[in-house]
């Protein structure tokens, strides 16, 4: 199943139960609450972990249907935009977003930190999202 038709699923299912669907900041409420559940399967160890997290994707598709948007869409967009980013490292370790090489700079080269940080590899501190 794509998020599209996950995204319309839960909008029908909404409707068929006449849950909210028109009140977006209780809608809101609703996925931050579904969130602090989930930290507190993980954090326990509960076998309802993933149960949680199919609950927190599934108000936030609802959110994204209150307000027109195509998730999935967006989504793919998202990850394009990320796959795209440049991050170096600077002295201290930390993570920094490169806007774009400096005229005539290699790779690593003029970026924040001074002496030559690295590129980033997965698993950094930042630039997830």
């Amino acid at each position: 199943m794509d998020i599209r038709s996950a995204q319309q699923l839960a909008w029908e299912n909404k409707l068929d139960k006449g849950f909210n669907v028109t009140d977006v900041a209780v809608e809101f409420g609703l996925l931050t609450a579904e969130v602090g559940e989930a930290f507190t399967a993980w954090r326990k160890g509960l076998p309802d972990f993933g149960e949680e997290l199919a609950d927190v994707f599934l108000y936030l598709v609802a959110v994204a249907q209150m307000n027109g948007i195509d998730l999935q869409g967006e989504v793919e967009r998202k990850i394009a935009k990320n796959r795209d980013r440049v991050y170096v490292r600077d002295a201290r370790g930390v993570l920094h977003r490169v806007e774009g090489p400096p005229a005539g700079a290699g790779p690593g080269e003029g970026a924040p930190g001074g002496d030559g940080p690295q590129p980033a590899g997965r698993g950094g501190r930042r630039g997830e999202g």
